[in-house]
């Protein structure tokens, strides 16, 4: 057993080394901001102890999610939400749990500066690049300039909207391949976009409205992150967080801002009857009112469906 054990931990400290190392550059090979984005997003450089990176919180084998249900931060301070993936971002109008960033650059600023994530001001954070040798030239072969704030989040940003991802057994079945997904995913997809109304919210190309919903997991006692109210001080709002993406979602577990699903199964679940684990929540949208009587089975086949948006990319390093 504990032979065993060794190699799995061998096999998974391998594959996540290949995994970053395909999507970072080597110091001779910058020559665009994605890829200088790329060498940032693994660099511990921007933490204040210089002990964590932004694949610390957001791991490639996982569609740059986490696994932890909230991750650790510089000193093994906890992040108050889950780390969502960050797959599919570039057509998205907000960003964090709670809406408060607009774009990608703005959402590149916040784990850096955030102290209980990387702890760095901005201006700790642009000294450093430009006492770095490589970082220093490096941003001046990119952007011409020096490196400062405007052009760091821009680099970010930039590799963040290359993990864009549309190559899964969903895709190719819509494509015309009616056998790219098992007939439980099949089953899954038809009532995904009828009787269990996922699609209400989960629409589109990568699966969000972009709009933010409270669906009950607010009740001001033992759940109390009142969400997008923190932000808009609107007491509509209350309890709503942002509508994420499903796309690569059964690589993201847990589930939720708080992390309380492990499994989509039990999201699933959840969605079928919300009054069954949270009986109090305060303002809940309307359309979670009433159960959706879907059977063992019938839950079954949605998680299936959802695991059939899993990207290659993901899959063939499995």
């Amino acid at each position: 057993m504990k032979r065993r054990n060794t190699i799995l931990i061998l096999i998974a400290f391998v594959f996540l080394l290949i995994t970053q190392l395909s999507f970072m550059s080597g110091s001779d090979e910058i020559q665009t901001r994605e890829q200088l984005g790329s060498k940032l997003f693994f660099d511990n450089i921007l933490s204040k102890d210089r002990t964590i990176n932004c694949s610390s919180c957001h791991r490639p084998e996982f569609a740059f999610a986490d696994t932890a249900v909230f991750s650790k931060g510089i000193g093994g301070k906890l992040t108050s939400r889950n780390s969502p993936g960050l797959t599919n971002l570039s057509g998205r109008t907000h960003f964090f749990w709670d809406g408060r960033a607009s774009s990608l650059e703005e959402q590149a600023l916040g784990p850096i500066t955030s102290p209980d994530e990387m702890g760095l001001t901005i201006d700790e954070a642009i000294e450093r690049l430009n006492n770095d040798k490589f970082y220093a030239d490096a941003f001046k072969k990119v952007f011409k300039t020096a490196p400062n704030k405007d052009n760091l989040l821009k680099a970010l940003a930039a590799f963040e909207r290359t993990l864009e991802t549309n190559n899964s057994p969903y895709d190719r079945y819509i494509n015309g391949d009616d056998n790219a997904m098992s007939e439980a995913a099949i089953r899954g997809r038809l009532l995904f976009i009828g009787k269990g109304n996922c699609n209400n919210c989960h629409s589109g190309e990568d699966f969000t409205a972009d709009r933010f919903k409270n669906i009950g997991l607010y009740n001001g006692k033992t759940l109390n992150d009142a969400g997008r109210f923190s932000i808009t001080k609107d007491s509509t709002v209350l309890g709503e967080f942002k509508i994420p993406g499903l796309r690569n979602v059964a690589l993201t577990a847990p589930y939720m801002h708080n992390g309380k699903f492990k499994t989509l199964r039990s999201v699933v679940e959840y969605y079928n009857d919300p009054s069954v684990v949270v009986k109090d929540g305060i303002n809940r949208d309307l359309s979670l009112d009433k159960p959706l009587n879907l059977s063992n089975r019938d839950m079954d086949d949605i998680v299936a469906f959802l695991g059939a948006l899993t990207d290659d990319r993901f899959l063939l390093n499995k």
